[in-house]
């Protein structure tokens, strides 16, 4: 093998969110590739995205790759469903020497799932509205009633730190007990909400399944590596992580979600 090719195997994957929401993709994809370093950045200076226009979602989302391409990443995954469905093919065409791997909500998965044929997904009213979703639930869930649903402020409750009494009000406000009558699988179509999956599990009951796209994201990935022949088999990973906000804030709400000490750096872009 080449030495261009084995640095390459033992480059760092680059992750990148809005904010924190993405941590939950970053840390399936570190328990299923234990081996692969890791850098992550969240753009806490501009989140949410959710309720920014889809031009400036691209512009900030281009900054972005061009910060983990200097640190000379092996791969881009897009650990945001808004960035995601706001432009993963023209991020791949701005970017084509390497590979970007996006974050959809699985909706195809809930399809395979269901009995009752009624599903919801909930997600930012930007990933909501989109397109892009609009397409996923219609290629694989024609024949299913799906509540799509977007909730404002839920991400942004949830990069506060705000105690789960503050984002039950939120969930509760948007979860109508009538139309989820005979819903028996919930899609969480934010990378941030598997976070408060614990809320949303007690507001809905133990009949309904939650799904999120954390397994399947890692599971991809692998593919992606092993294909490219990529995958690393370093005895040494390293992680570091990298906010365009206030780096000790982040580094303290990070460390209570994930429940574990993590220390973010601030980085201008």
């Amino acid at each position: 093998m080449g030495d261009r090719q084995h640095d390459r195997q033992h480059a760092p994957i680059g992750f990148l969110d809005s904010g924190l929401g993405g941590l939950t993709i970053w840390d399936e994809v570190r328990s299923q590739l234990p081996s692969e370093s890791t850098i992550y950045i969240g753009d806490h200076e501009y989140q949410p995205y959710g309720k920014r226009r889809a031009p400036e979602i691209r512009r900030r989302v281009k900054r972005l790759i061009g910060f983990l391409l200097q640190k000379k990443v092996k791969m881009v995954v897009i650990a945001c469903n808004t960035a995601t469905v706001t432009g993963i093919d023209l991020y791949r065409r701005w970017y084509p020497r390497v590979p970007i791997i996006g974050v959809v909500p699985v909706v195809k998965t809930a399809v395979s799932l269901t009995k009752t044929k009624h599903i919801a997904v909930l997600s930012t009213p930007n990933t909501a509205g989109s397109t892009y979703q609009k397409r996923l639930i219609t290629m694989y869930a024609g024949d299913c009633t799906v509540e799509n649903i977007g909730i404002p402020d839920l991400a942004t409750s949830i990069e506060r730190g705000d105690t789960n009494k503050a984002i039950e009000k939120i969930v509760r406000k948007y979860l109508d007990p009538v139309v989820l009558h005979t819903v028996d699988v919930i899609v969480l179509g934010c990378t941030h909400y598997p976070f408060i999956r614990p809320v949303i599990a007690r507001l809905v009951g133990e009949k309904i399944r939650i799904i999120d796209s954390g397994a399947a994201v890692g599971r991809h990935v692998t593919r992606v590596l092993d294909q490219e022949q990529l995958r690393s088999v370093s005895h040494a990973p390293y992680t570091e992580f990298y906010t365009t906000g206030d780096a000790a804030q982040v580094s303290r709400v990070a460390s209570g979600l994930l429940a574990r000490a993590l220390s973010f750096t601030y980085a201008r872009l």
